[in-house]
């Protein structure tokens, strides 16, 4: 399992700089198919930012995109200026968008040593994310020998190696088990909790609800969604009322400007709080067996806002 948080012996250790990564107007089309289209946000400094969309809906190509390695339309600038701009991108943001992002015949620690080389780091640092990651043990062995868990941990490791002000991370908890992906999932948190900006995109959305405080969803190439987490669940969220006269209490509610779903056995009312339903059943003679908050989760959000935006969705069986 891998070790400890991140920080500590890098070039830029102890300083906290803050980066926002500000995304404007990216486009790219493969043919006739618009991949990405007109996608503007901000990914903010000292927190998680989950990056979410259906599968094809453009995240990888978005990343690309930002970073440089794809031609195509708009501008991103890392800390006010296009990542080509600074003197050592890799000081500026870590990425890790390949779950195989080496050469199969060189050992993790001479990956690692590559990587180094640009970012003008000493042996130690090195050693150091080995065993942050937990990949001491194998440093001198070829990653072509390595499970899907491994090969990630060591992406991560080149993520971080330079200390960056900001990680971009496609998938990273693909192939890690329970305790790898709880690690994680700290290691995020505590990253950029020290004031750096971190972008991560994940198909594991009760995950990434515990992960991130931020999100951006986007199908089909256009953004559907940008804001924090409580922000989107609870413009999804209701109330539900069980009661003695439900038809008597949803003429109430109505009433009253609330929108009003009839359930089996229950109500589900928006637009109006526990207090506000309380006090009308009070005054119109209702008693009220249950009142709470039903809170969406993130995954019956996220379908809500895409399910009109996946381009390879399942038929019917035949």
């Amino acid at each position: 399992m891998p070790g400890d948080k991140p920080g500590g012996s890098g070039p830029d250790a102890g300083r906290v700089h803050i980066v926002t990564i500000l995304v404007e107007h990216l486009g790219k089309s493969f043919g006739n198919v618009r991949a990405v289209d007109d996608l503007s946000f901000t990914v903010p400094d000292g927190v998680v930012t989950g990056f979410l969309g259906p599968n094809g809906a453009g995240k990888s190509t978005t990343m690309r995109l930002m970073l440089g390695l794809d031609r195509g339309e708009g501008r991103t600038a890392f800390d006010g200026k296009p990542l080509r701009d600074h003197e050592h991108p890799s000081r500026v943001v870590g990425t890790h968008l390949d779950a195989r992002p080496f050469l199969p015949g060189r050992t993790a620690r001479d990956h690692l040593r590559m990587l180094a080389t640009e970012a003008r780091l000493p042996e130690s640092r090195i050693d150091h994310v080995l065993a942050m990651v937990g990949l001491a043990e194998v440093a001198d062995e070829r990653p072509k020998s390595f499970s899907l868990g491994m090969a990630q941990r060591l992406g991560l490791a080149g993520a971080v190696l330079a200390e960056p002000h900001a990680l971009m991370l496609d998938e990273p908890a693909n192939g890690l088990d329970p305790q790898s992906i709880q690690w994680l999932r700290e290691f995020l948190r505590h990253y950029a909790a020290e004031g750096r900006a971190v972008l991560v995109s994940s198909h594991l959305l009760s995950e990434m609800q515990l992960m991130a405080d931020h999100v951006v969803v986007i199908a089909r190439g256009r953004l559907v969604a940008d804001g924090t987490i409580d922000e989107l669940v609870s413009q999804r969220s209701d109330v539900v009322v069980r009661c003695t006269d439900p038809a008597r209490l949803a003429a109430l509610l109505r009433s009253a400007g609330g929108a009003v779903a009839e359930e089996d056995q229950a109500l589900g009312v928006v637009g109006l709080t526990t207090d506000e339903i309380g006090h009308l059943a009070f005054d119109g003679g209702v008693t009220v067996l249950e009142l709470a908050t039903r809170k969406a989760s993130l995954e019956e959000t996220f379908m809500q806002l895409t399910g009109d935006g996946q381009q390879y969705a399942f038929g019917e069986a035949s």
